[in-house]
C-alpha cells in the first residue's frame, strides 16, 4: 500500500511538473507573440508618423514658398514696376497661400489638443440645421470651383442637440469639405439630416468621389494617417480632417462611421444625441407646426 501511494504521488508530481512546464511554454509563446505584435505595431506607427511628417512638411513648405516667392516679386516692384493687375494677382496668391498655411497649422494644433484631451466644449443648445446651413454656405465657393454639385435635405422636425456649435460646425466643415475635395468635377455631394427612432440626430454625407478601401478607411481615421500621398497631392489639405472630425463628434457623445467603395464614392454617417424633450421645449427650440411636412432642401450647382 505504501509503495502504491508513493507511486501515485510520484505520478501526480510528474503530471504537475509537466503541467507547469507546459504552462510556462504557452506563456513564453504568448509573450513572444505579443512582443512581436508590439514591434510590428510600433514599426507601423513609426512609418505612419514619418509619412505624416513628410506630408505635413510638403503642406507647410508649398504655401510658404508661394508667399516668399511672390513677396519677393512685389518687393522688387520699385526697381521693376509691375502692372496693377499683376500686383492684384500676386497679392491674391499670397493671401490664398497664407490662408491655406493657417488652415494646416490650425488642423495640426487641433489634432494635438484633441489627442492630449485639452479640448473642452462650450455646451449649449445647438440647432443642427443652422450649423449645417452655415457650414454649407462657407463651402459654396469651394464646391463651385471644384465643379461639384452639393445638395442638402433637412428634416423639418430636427430637434436641437447639446454641444458646442463652433466645434460641431468645424467637424462638418472637415467632413463635407473632404467629400468635395475627393469628388471629381461633375460629381455630387448630398447632405441629409433627420431624427432617428432612437432619438438621435443622424447626418449623412454621401459623395460620388474616388472612394476608399477598408485599409484606406482605417488609415484615414488614424491620428497620423493620410491615405496614399499620391491621392492627396491633386487636392491640397492637411489630410487630418477626418480624425479631427471624428474626435470632435465623439467629444459630443456621438459616433462617426464610414462606408466606401473604391471609385464609387463614400458615405459618412454621424449620429449625435439630442437633448431631453422637456429641455428642448423649455428652450423654445421645438420646430414650428407651420414647418411640419416641409423639408429644408437646397442645392449648390457648379
Amino acid at each position: 500500500m505504501l509503495n502504491g501511494a508513493t507511486g501515485g504521488n510520484r505520478g501526480h508530481s510528474l503530471l504537475s511538473e509537466y503541467a507547469t512546464l507546459l504552462g510556462d511554454a504557452v506563456l513564453r509563446s504568448r509573450t513572444r507573440a505579443a512582443e512581436q505584435a508590439a514591434r510590428i505595431e510600433a514599426e507601423l506607427a513609426r512609418r505612419v508618423k514619418s509619412e505624416f511628417v513628410s506630408n505635413m512638411s510638403h503642406e507647410l513648405r508649398t504655401p510658404l514658398n508661394t508667399i516668399i516667392g511672390f513677396s519677393k516679386i512685389l518687393k522688387s516692384h520699385e526697381a521693376r514696376p509691375l502692372a496693377n493687375n499683376d500686383i492684384v494677382e500676386y497679392s491674391k496668391l499670397i493671401h490664398d497661400a497664407a490662408q491655406h498655411l493657417l488652415s494646416v497649422i490650425n488642423d495640426i494644433l487641433d489634432l494635438t489638443k484633441l489627442q492630449s484631451g485639452a479640448h473642452t466644449i462650450d455646451e449649449r443648445e445647438v440647432v443642427i440645421e443652422e450649423v449645417l446651413s452655415a457650414c454649407l454656405s462657407s463651402l459654396r465657393n469651394e464646391a463651385r470651383e471644384a465643379g461639384v454639385v452639393v445638395s442638402h435635405r433637412f428634416d423639418p422636425k430636427l430637434p436641437s442637440v447639446s454641444g458646442d456649435a463652433n466645434k460641431i460646425k468645424q467637424a462638418f466643415a472637415h467632413i463635407i469639405g473632404n467629400a468635395i475635395k475627393f469628388t471629381l468635377t461633375g460629381g455630387r455631394v448630398d447632405v441629409m439630416a433627420e431624427l432617428a427612432r432612437d432619438n438621435r440626430v443622424v447626418i449623412t454625407v454621401r459623395d460620388s468621389g474616388v472612394g476608399m478601401t477598408e485599409d484606406e478607411i482605417r488609415v484615414a481615421l488614424s491620428a497620423f494617417g493620410q491615405v496614399d500621398g499620391s491621392r492627396t497631392r491633386w487636392r491640397e489639405g492637411s489630410g487630418i480632417g477626418l480624425p479631427i472630425a471624428k474626435a470632435l463628434i465623439e467629444l459630443h457623445g456621438g459616433t462617426l462611421d464610414i462606408e466606401s467603395v473604391k471609385t464609387k464614392g463614400t458615405l459618412i454617417t454621424v449620429s449625435l444625441p439630442m437633448r431631453n424633450v422637456q429641455q428642448i421645449e423649455t428652450a423654445g427650440l421645438v420646430p414650428r407646426a407651420a414647418d411640419a411636412g416641409k423639408a429644408n432642401r437646397g442645392e449648390v450647382t457648379a
